[in-house]
């Protein structure tokens, strides 16, 4: 099996000083999409620590900052990615190198885990999914933006392109594969929805106790 993690840690590293700067689809474009989405869902939801996994350039956390005071952590594979999050000084924020299916955080202490645009990447996604629950308050709800397709057209991408590219790109599905590995991993799937073109946002939400 290929390395993704590798593979999407150099091609990040390589990407982060033009990332938030070129607004192309291989750059930041569907990125920034999938972001202004989740900021726009968490506008009147209040909560106090939020958990951005795969937060890149910290472009989704500068938002959400912008809008509400509260306790913020981003985690990303990305070193390069990190340290450009980190010159943007946003308050009370700390930006963490690590991996969405390890994340450094005892359970249950945040209201909120999003995740744009990164969970494509993720070489083991159910236990990502499973972390992002884990660390989650009861009640607290997981926001998932991405770009995906299923059918043949990601039997292609998953069987043949993905394992050709070296971007780290390693599966995809679309709203409604994502909506099932939710429910499977102990969500109530609250929200699924297109955004634009591919790109779709799916809020799950962790059972109160």
């Amino acid at each position: 099996m290929k390395d993704y993690e590798a593979l999407s840690r150099k091609h990040f590293d390589r990407q982060a000083a033009e990332y938030d700067a070129r607004d192309t689809v291989y750059y930041s474009r569907e990125g920034k999409i999938s972001c202004r989405d989740i900021a726009a869902q968490l506008r009147d939801i209040p909560y106090e620590a939020l958990l951005d996994v795969g937060c890149g350039t910290g472009f989704l956390i500068d938002l959400l900052a912008k809008q509400r005071p509260a306790r913020y952590a981003g985690l990303d594979l990305s070193p390069e990615m990190v340290r450009m999050a980190e010159s943007k000084r946003i308050k009370s924020t700390e930006f963490l190198v690590g991996s969405a299916d390890r994340l450094p955080f005892p359970d249950g202490c945040f209201d909120i885990v999003t995740c744009s645009q990164s969970f494509h990447h993720y070489p083991y996604p159910d236990k990502a999914m499973a972390e992002a629950l884990r660390v989650l308050k009861p009640g607290g709800l997981y926001i998932l933006s991405d770009t995906g397709i299923g059918g043949v057209g990601g039997w292609i991408d998953n069987h043949i392109l993905f394992r050709l590219a070296r971007s780290g790109d390693c599966h995809t599905t679309n709203r409604h594969g994502i909506a099932r590995m939710m429910e499977q991993a102990g969500f109530t799937v609250a929200e699924s929805r297109q955004i634009r073109g591919m790109i779709y946002t799916v809020i799950g939400q962790k059972k109160a106790k």
